[in-house]
């Protein structure tokens, strides 16, 4: 088997604004893996929130092309992998399940147990910026056909500008995401004040277990925990604390661990949704091959982007479709 990798730029069509960032571009690396003529492509994404920049990403790969080069198969690479950052690993997870899945001539879903896949509405992220930035962008998404908003909040004006994508755009579902900027407290405030929204996602910083237990018993909406759900271990503990996790193979580590992820929060009665990072259409892709399991879908991280380098799954009307090719389904523009 062989290891390679290429290291390209992702630029968004506009910065995009959280409550602890403000994010206008960042890299990615692409990683293939070859056996017998067919190469798997997955892709890896540099964030300061995970502490990965191109030059940990390339020395880790770099570290793991003499491993991979001595495996013979697929199957004694997932045996022999060593300990790697989650999204990294889920780069190399995807590179595997597509190289998988082109061998077979199926498309990943069916590798994963999924034989029939349909078309699905994507919510479409819309960042902190100015109340009517948010009305004119929350009309056009609508008018294009998306169905479900997520309005990054954590800002002083966050009851006008939710108003007002709710006003621009009166059918879509709504998610709210703080990305953990605001304090249970507010979180309850801000959420009584509103009508028609349908998840918060991660209100309050992670780690405060006991504020989530107080916040659930007050919030009148679902309660998803993202930056606090990474493993199996945190879906379990988090089971009478929230309403559903946001399982995200870069925080996971890929398809394998979100399958058990996924498996998990639904025997604990935790509704799932299916997240993203800021990504190319190959970086999300995986995830769209699990959609099935998911009630909130929210793989929008290519429809950011400038100029996205892979086509393949949808979305630019608020519905993602894969083509039926195997593998992963996407292809270089």
């Amino acid at each position: 088997m062989k290891l390679d990798w290429t290291v390209y730029g992702l630029e968004l069509r506009s910065p995009l604004r959280i409550s602890r960032s403000v994010m206008a571009r960042r890299d990615a690396v692409r990683v293939i893996l070859e056996w017998e003529g067919v190469r798997g492509h997955g892709e890896v994404v540099t964030s300061r929130y995970y502490e990965l920049d191109v030059d940990r990403i390339t020395g880790l790969l770099r570290d793991l092309a003499p491993v991979v080069a001595s495996c013979a198969d697929p199957g004694e690479l997932r045996a022999r992998l060593p300990e790697l950052p989650p999204g990294v690993l889920a780069a190399v997870d995807a590179a595997l399940h597509d190289l998988e899945a082109l061998r077979a001539g199926v498309p990943v879903h069916a590798v994963l147990g999924i034989p029939q896949w349909t078309d699905v509405p994507t919510a479409r992220t819309i960042g902190i910026g100015s109340v009517r930035d948010a009305a004119t962008e929350a009309g056009a998404l609508a008018a294009r056909g998306f169905r479900v908003l997520k309005v990054k909040v954590g800002a002083e004006d966050d009851v006008a500008r939710v108003e007002a994508v709710r006003a621009a755009a009166p059918d879509a579902r709504l998610v709210l995401d703080p990305n953990g900027g605001w304090t249970a407290e507010q979180a309850v405030r801000v959420v009584d004040r509103l009508t028609g929204v349908d998840a918060l996602e991660q209100p309050i910083p992670p780690g405060r277990w006991d504020e989530l237990a107080w916040l659930r018993e007050r919030c009148p909406v679902p309660l998803i925990a993202d930056e606090d759900a990474a493993t199996v271990a945190d879906v379990r503990a988090l089971a009478d604390l929230v309403d559903g996790v946001n399982v995200k193979l870069a925080k996971c580590g890929g398809l394998t661990a979100a399958r058990e992820i996924v498996d998990v929060a639904r025997a604990c009665g935790l509704d799932v949704m299916l997240g993203c990072l800021v990504a190319s259409s190959l970086g999300i892709a995986p995830a769209v091959h699990l959609t099935g399991h998911a009630r909130w879908v929210d793989l929008d991280g290519h429809l950011l982007l400038a100029d996205d380098p892979w086509t393949g799954i949808g979305g630019e009307d608020g519905t993602l479709r894969l083509t039926g090719a195997p593998g992963l389904g996407v292809v270089a523009r």
